[in-house]
């Protein structure tokens, strides 16, 4: 997983991809002293631009503290992080707001409705928050993707959590933003709708091509991935292309021992 000073990387079916966003060094520490916990040690990784990264790893390993740095939630302690060209680091808060607003969607475990509006108004939420108006082709395209047409006037107390679930993954995608982060997307749904918003974020990639990067516990969920990226202690510990839940469950369970997988 580490980094070179070229663009662009070439994916497994021999087409060049650019990055869609990369860490450099990165290192996040909470508290001081005694109390410091190191969740990220100076992580090197890219996700490259139109492709499903899944990121892995047990209990306390870094995963969520990656993606929150990723997507400028989180300020690292040290090293870089970039969404495209952009270094997030050298942005003043209303910059980086902008920028979270505009190049990036979220898809969280909580779904994160507004109870008050209905499936349509929570889509469309991102662009009544920036004074924007939709583009009205795309965010029907985006309904159609997750088939949520005859529920689109129905509040999320009306919905079922699967339909909640595949609001908030729409309205990730109404702004065609340059990466959407999923946080356990699955986590409060059975598996059988779990597959479906799974099955609509894969989509997202092979159709529109979106970047998702997930990060998950499952090895079902990973095996949608077009590559599964594993940390331990606050490193990477490796990857794996083409997963399947068996090999990513056996690579899990390599992870308790002092070796790495191999990248």
């Amino acid at each position: 997983m580490a980094l070179t000073e070229s663009p662009t990387r070439e994916s497994r079916n021999g087409v060049e991809t650019d990055v869609a966003a990369r860490t450099v060094a990165a290192t996040k520490i909470y508290g001081r002293g005694d109390q410091a916990v190191t969740a990220l040690d100076g992580v090197d990784i890219e996700v490259p631009a139109g492709r499903f990264t899944a990121v892995m790893g047990p209990s306390g390993s870094g995963k969520s503290t990656l993606m929150h740095v990723l997507a400028g939630l989180d300020a690292l302690t040290s090293g870089e992080v970039y969404i495209g060209a952009t270094e997030l680091g050298s942005l003043d808060d209303r910059t980086l707001t902008r920028l979270r607003r505009d190049r990036i969607g979220f898809v969280f475990q909580a779904y994160n409705l507004m109870p008050t509006l209905n499936a349509y108004e929570n889509i469309t939420l991102p662009f009544a928050l920036a004074g924007s108006k939709p583009d009205r082709e795309w965010v029907d395209r985006v309904i159609d993707s997750v088939s949520l047409g005859p529920r689109l006037s129905h509040r999320p107390s009306e919905l079922s959590g699967g339909q909640q679930q595949r609001v908030a993954v729409a309205r990730a995608l109404a702004t065609r933003p340059e990466l959407v982060f999923a946080d356990e997307p699955t986590g409060n749904l059975d598996s059988s709708t779990g597959a479906e918003v799974l099955e609509f974020l894969r989509a997202a990639v092979r159709t529109m091509g979106q970047t998702v990067v997930m990060v998950t516990h499952d090895p079902v969920a990973a095996g949608y991935a077009d590559r599964v990226v594993f940390l331990s202690d606050g490193r990477i510990s490796g990857g794996m292309d083409e997963p399947t839940p068996e090999r990513v469950l056996d690579a899990l369970k390599a992870l308790q021992t002092p070796h790495t997988i191999g990248a």
